[in-house]
């Protein structure tokens, strides 16, 4: 069965998107965070300042933040665009099929 999308409403996209920012970023930051915990514990045993751990720990809080903010005002903006274009496209035709 054809559906056509016409419209999306920007503030569910955006909240949308928001979680999956939020999300990726949390995939992203964990791995990061947990090597520069490792190099801040190297370099505090050789006698330097553990800058990266510092650093590691405000990234870990602060990506996911900041990656959730930017979806959401990416997400508003694209569904603004793209409702604009689909008036004057039609919008995006897709197929759907009932599940069995």
């Amino acid at each position: 069965m054809k559906k056509r999308l016409t419209n999306v409403n920007p503030l569910k996209l955006g909240i949308t998107l928001a979680m999956i920012y939020g999300i990726m970023s949390l995939i992203i930051a964990v791995p990061i965070f947990l090597i520069a915990m490792l190099a801040g514990a190297a370099s505090a045993h050789s006698g330097t300042q553990a800058l990266p751990a510092i650093f590691s720990g405000v990234f870990v809080i602060f990506l996911p933040v900041i990656y959730a903010v930017l979806g959401f005002i990416g997400g508003v903006i694209a569904a603004f665009i793209y409702n604009m274009v689909a008036k004057w496209t039609g919008g995006i035709e897709f197929i759907t099929e009932e599940a069995s």
